[in-house]
């Protein structure tokens, strides 16, 4: 029984030192400086990991993003010249919220042209419909030779 109070200890131990190592020791100074980390951290996308961010990914080069945002903070940098960094870096795909530019742009304002080219071409096609004779409208003349044909004399 003894063996066993034994092991369990030994067990939780190995579990704590486990979960203990996978979590990195940073220094602040202040408490502002470790909110700012914080929020940089979750703010930017691991660019290897899929949909990701670099605080809660284990790739590498989530590990260095991190120590860069770190060293950056400790240098004085302001959070938008370390996200200005990353992102000439690393592309605007560690952004999670992509900035407005020319090249974005057509992400942002395509669907709206979509909608509005839809709604021009239907209320095109519904007006030329409106206009275009309807084919259940017949003559006199055409009325009697379709009952003609159809043997229904009146």
């Amino acid at each position: 029984m003894r063996w066993i109070n034994k092991f369990l200890i030994l067990v939780l131990m190995v579990a704590g030192s486990l979960v203990w190592a996978g979590q990195e020791a940073r220094y602040f100074d202040n408490e502002q400086l470790r909110d700012r980390y914080n929020k940089l951290i979750w703010q930017l996308r691991c660019p290897r990991c899929e949909n990701q961010a670099i605080g809660d990914s284990n790739a590498p080069i989530s590990g260095d993003m991190r120590d860069r945002t770190y060293e950056m903070l400790h240098q004085g940098y302001s959070d938008r010249e370390i996200i200005d960094y990353m992102v000439d870096r690393y592309s605007e795909f560690v952004l999670y919220n992509p900035r407005l530019t020319f090249g974005t742009l057509w992400l942002w304002l395509a669907p709206a042209l979509a909608l509005v080219l839809g709604a021009v071409v239907a209320v095109l096609l519904a007006r030329r419909k409106q206009r275009s004779p309807s084919s259940a409208a017949f003559t006199k003349d055409e009325k009697q030779r379709l009952e003609s044909l159809l043997g229904k004399d009146s």
